[in-house]
Parts: C-alpha cells; structure tokens; sequence
C-alpha cells in the first residue's frame, strides 16, 4: 500500500469509525437543588463531591424503578441526609459537564436539575463521612460551583 493509499484509508477510517465513536450522545444524571426559604431568605443546600471536594448539589444516575423527580429526591438523602422535603414534578433547568471515571477517561453527562424544597435534614445519611454540607444563598452557591450552566440556574432561583 502506498503512502498516499495509507492516507487515504486512515482518512476513512477516522472519519466512519472513530469519529463517530467520540460523539456518543451524553449521559443522563438527575440532581436535586435542595432549597428552604423564600424570597431574599432562599438558602440553597450545596454538598462536596467525594474526588476532589468542589461544591456540587446531590446527583446521581436514574434509578431503575424511579422517575427522575423521585431518583433525585434519593439522591438528596444519601449524599446531603434530606430526609423530608417536596420534590417538583418538572425539572428547572439542566447542566452538562464532563464526569471523570476511574479509567481516568471522561464521558459528557446531561444533568436535569429538580427542585426540592427541604423540610428535614438528618445528622445520620449515607455519605455522611464522605462529605461536606452547607447552606448558603443562591447568589453565594453560583460563585461555588464550577458548571457555568448550573451557576446561570442558581442565579435565576
């Protein structure tokens, strides 16, 4: 095969084959934005991610069994001890940001964002040990978090 013919078929190669293999459709989460409150007295609950300790709110994979406003609440307990609080039907807003795995590759996921307003928070959840959590304002919570997509939600809440 010829320098050229080589090109050629590493041309086709990329361009049928790997390049469509990078552009896999994002995956989904569902997170709860855990909130008390109202009007200027809204706080808005942010916990840390367990690799690197940036603020984030509760999120997680769909649950089989779950719609996505219930898998949220879930999540809400077990990463931030929401024990009691009304989740809404609809999603508020959505996210996108690169989630690293353990191989060290990262893959695009696609967060909806479902409000959930907080009535209890139990001292016992369980990521407890594995995590940070405080409440604070909607504006102080956009300047915590890193996605620019979930900073523009914080700031319109």
């Amino acid at each position: 095969m010829s320098g050229f013919e080589m090109m050629k078929f590493m041309s086709v190669a990329w361009g049928e084959f790997l390049l469509p293999m990078l552009r896999r459709p994002k995956r989904v989460q569902v997170a709860a934005l855990c909130y008390r409150g109202k009007g200027s007295d809204k706080e808005v609950l942010l916990v840390t991610s367990r690799g690197s300790g940036r603020w984030i709110i509760p999120k997680g994979w769909p649950i089989p069994g779950k719609n996505s406003a219930d898998a949220a609440r879930q999540e809400a307990w077990e990463e931030a001890g929401v024990s009691n609080g009304k989740v809404g039907a609809e999603a508020i807003g959505r996210y996108t940001y690169n989630k690293e795995l353990s191989t060290g590759w990262s893959i695009p996921v696609e967060t909806m964002v479902y409000p959930l307003n907080v009535e209890d928070l139990s001292e016992q959840f369980p990521e407890a040990h594995q995590r940070k959590r405080k409440w604070t304002s909607a504006a102080d919570a956009a300047n915590l978090v890193q996605e620019p997509e979930l900073k523009q939600i914080l700031q319109h809440l």
